[in-house]
């Protein structure tokens, strides 16, 4: 289907199921997010039906709102149309196959929560009292955070002795510290109120701030320092498996 006509969360986990076979088929490590993305949409779609929000249908409309952010701009991207700069740091990474798994999951959630969440927020509390959204907000961000425990399972089968490297080299599990989901949810609700504080005339600039904000976070994943990279070199040369067995490990 036309990805800009997205209306709910089914067709949203469509589009995410289109987006992973292209990339199973290409050996596409874009493919790395979107099979945790899908994840994530097929949680909130069942945490609806079992009444888990206060609100179930808001929430779709924020599920929504948030995927599309995501899905169009992994379609501009692949068009050669421009993008948010946090993206495009995540999508140019994601042409790079020497990264390791986690590096490209980390670099999508970032561009994802700490720039997209706040602004689907913002966007689907228009015309209401935004503080009535925090508990299905935190909600969702919950599901993101039970999520990457089980990819960290996930990547433990790409390469066993993952979690043992990165608790051994500091550096490299800094920037895992660095993007922990809570610090992520603080600062997209903490940026949805800023948003949903100011003039019209006044997003645009201050979502392009906070782009720039986020693409510069984004360094601590791509360029993490000397010792981190020599660490992540190993870890990637002995990561088993295709692109293709990696996303399908993912899903």
């Amino acid at each position: 289907m036309n990805p800009k006509q997205i209306t709910n969360i089914d067709e949203v986990i469509a589009v995410l199921a289109d987006i992973i076979l292209k990339s199973e088929q290409t050996s596409d490590p874009a493919g790395y997010f979107a099979a945790l993305y899908q994840k994530v949409t097929i949680k909130v779609k069942e945490g609806i039906a079992a009444g888990s929000f206060d609100d179930g249908p808001r929430m779709e409309q924020l599920d929504v709102a948030f995927a599309k952010r995501y899905i169009d701009a992994y379609f501009s991207f692949k068009k050669g149309e421009p993008v948010m700069l946090s993206w495009q740091k995540a999508f140019d990474f994601s042409t790079h196959y020497q990264p390791i798994v986690l590096q490209h999951l980390l670099l999508g959630i970032n561009a994802h929560i700490n720039l997209d969440l706040g602004v689907a927020a913002k966007e689907i509390s228009k015309g209401r009292n935004i503080a009535d959204l925090e508990n299905d907000f935190n909600r969702i961000n919950e599901i993101l955070s039970s999520l990457i425990h089980e990819v960290e399972e996930d990547l433990s089968k790409v390469w066993p002795t993952l979690k043992l490297i990165l608790k051994l080299a500091g550096k490299v599990d800094d920037f895992m510290v660095d993007f922990s989901m809570k610090q992520a949810r603080n600062g997209a609700w903490k940026f949805a109120n800023q948003l949903s504080a100011s003039p019209d005339d006044q997003i645009l600039s201050l979502i392009e701030v906070r782009d720039q904000k986020v693409t510069a976070k984004a360094s601590i994943v791509s360029n993490p320092g000397m010792i981190a990279t020599i660490v992540l070199f190993i870890i990637r040369v002995m990561e088993r498996g295709s692109v293709t067995d990696k996303i399908r490990k993912l899903t």
